[in-house]
């Protein structure tokens, strides 16, 4: 959604570093660049110049010119004024003292209402609520028949006493559903309501005589967040026809500029509330402005990603996987491999994973172009192999191979490249697992590259350093070796213990390097 305007201010502050300082021409440049990237990303104009004059008053202040690292400022002033535009803090759901909670939704037509209704209900329902839906859409063509597919789905029941299609009132079947909630003890109510122009009055008073009849806790807008520059004067126009407590965006996960969710809240003074980023029924969540913020300028959403972890992982099974990595509760099979696979596939798409870490917008079109159906491969492959094959993959011979291959529909390299990577994983989690550290960094201890030889293997003799040549010349190459050993024995003893002198007198050496007082009892 915001790849545009991430990847401009990347290139932005890409030009400040290395400067220990900030010339007023650098502010100014600066300030230009992120104006016509705002701009671009289809930012409302009063947005944009609100923006940029905040950016360029602060980026002038103390917290700029004393700074060590002035574009490491620059970049957390503008982090700071996203999250301020963006509502700056979360706004959370409302709930009914008494009796209970009415959110009514509305918004224009082909928003994505009607699924939303149902993603809202899930969300509600796992917070521990008991949540019913209305089906007060009563114009659009097999809009009660959606939302009664989309509630069996996830498991919500539908208040839809109207078939639709132009029939039936939906200001009584709204009051009627509060009525109905009571009675079967639900305690949130989502109304959808039909979908409307900003300039169609009509619908307009519609929905204000659905608000004025069930007193809604929560009137929620809902917008696309694809709809570009005229988001702002819809909100608005909705804002003043039918009024509002917050914003929902839909369609995230769309190519669009993404510039209405950085106009809405500021201009209304509305919060966006609720977010929807994807087509399954779990794709919606609480809108951070924080994290949203972090996710433009290419900082990643990495709490997001470890809330979505919490809810997906099986606690007992990861424990165990753990505990195997461990070398405490058995070998890792590739049964484990495939549990632990299948558990990271209820996050969603891999590419989205991997969106929602830190710097990974460089790599915006390796993530773009990653084909989902690999991780299906390496499942039907290890579902080919049989019990005893998965616990040990070093049975797995030529034969064995080809007919795995056969069995998956795939290439025998295929299942040769899977168990070879499975080995090399598994090394690589086990050494981590054991407090080993990352294999193949130089410097960590027990892997790869650090200090000492690994075991069962000689230690890699080091190449000489360039000395003084020796001549071809018998006679001379004899004086010349005298010489060097004259030279090491008039040499100073070293106090270290190194090549190069004998034992040594420690305190005689210490007391030759001029230590503070009473520095010898450390020497002893």
């Amino acid at each position: 959604m915001f790849a545009t305007l991430s990847d401009r201010l990347a290139d932005t502050f890409k030009n400040l570093r290395g400067k220990g300082r900030l010339s007023e021409a650098d502010i100014d440049a600066t300030a230009r660049e992120i104006r016509i990237a705002l701009l671009e990303a289809d930012v409302a104009l009063p947005v944009v110049k609100e923006f940029v004059a905040a950016v360029k008053e602060r980026a002038r202040g103390e917290e700029v010119s004393q700074a060590l690292n002035p574009a490491q400022q620059i970049v957390k002033i503008v982090n700071e004024e996203l999250v301020a535009i963006l509502g700056g803090e979360t706004r959370r759901l409302r709930y009914a003292k008494t009796g209970p909670t009415v959110i009514m939704l509305a918004g224009l037509q082909g928003a994505g209402k009607t699924t939303l209704a149902a993603k809202l209900a899930l969300w509600l329902k796992e917070q521990g609520k008991t949540p019913m839906l209305v089906a007060c859409d009563l114009q659009r063509p097999n809009a009660v028949r959606q939302l009664e597919v989309n509630g069996e789905r996830v498991g919500v029941p539908v208040f839809a006493p109207e078939p639709g299609n132009g029939v039936g009132d939906p200001v009584s079947v709204a009051r009627a559903s509060i009525e109905e909630a009571k009675r079967r003890l639900h305690d949130v109510v989502i109304v959808d309501t039909a979908g409307r122009l900003g300039v169609d009055a009509e619908l307009m008073q519609q929905a204000s005589d659905i608000r004025d009849a069930v007193t809604p806790d929560e009137v929620l807008f809902v917008v696309d967040a694809m709809i570009g520059q005229d988001a702002v004067s819809t909100a608005q126009a909705f804002l003043d026809g039918v009024g509002y407590d917050g914003v929902v965006l839909t369609k995230l996960d769309g190519d669009a500029r993404g510039g209405a969710a950085l106009s809405i809240a500021s201009i209304t003074g509305k919060p966006v509330m609720f977010a929807s980023n994807g087509e399954k029924m779990t794709d919606f969540d609480l809108f951070h402005p924080d994290r949203m913020a972090s996710r433009i300028l290419d900082m990643g959403d990495v709490m997001t990603l470890i809330e979505q972890a919490e809810k997906a992982f099986d606690s007992e099974q990861a424990m165990k996987a753990a505990a195997k990595l461990s070398g405490q509760g058995g070998e890792f099979t590739l049964d484990d491999f495939l549990e632990q696979m299948q558990q990271v596939r209820k996050l969603g798409s891999m590419s989205k994973i991997m969106g929602m870490l830190p710097g990974m917008g460089q790599f915006r079109e390796q993530l773009e172009n990653f084909d989902e159906r690999e991780i299906d491969r390496i499942q039907a492959i290890i579902q080919s192999m049989t019990p005893a094959e998965r616990a040990n993959p070093k049975i797995i011979d030529g034969s064995r191979r080809a007919r795995i291959a056969k069995g998956s529909g795939r290439q025998v390299s295929d299942v040769n490249q899977l168990v070879d990577r499975f080995f090399e994983a598994r090394k690589m989690m086990m050494q981590m697992a054991r407090g080993g550290g990352f294999p193949g960094m130089p410097g960590m201890p027990g892997m790869p590259g650090a200090g000492g030889p690994k075991k069962g293997k000689a230690k890699p003799q080091q190449k000489k350093g360039k000395g003084a040549k020796r001549s071809g010349n018998p006679a001379k190459a004899a004086q010349q070796a005298a010489a060097e050993k004259e030279k090491a024995a008039a040499a100073p003893a070293n106090p270290f213990g190194m090549p190069g002198g004998e034992d040594v007198d420690y305190e005689k050496a210490a007391a030759a390097l001029d230590l503070p007082k009473d520095f010898s009892k450390f020497l002893k």
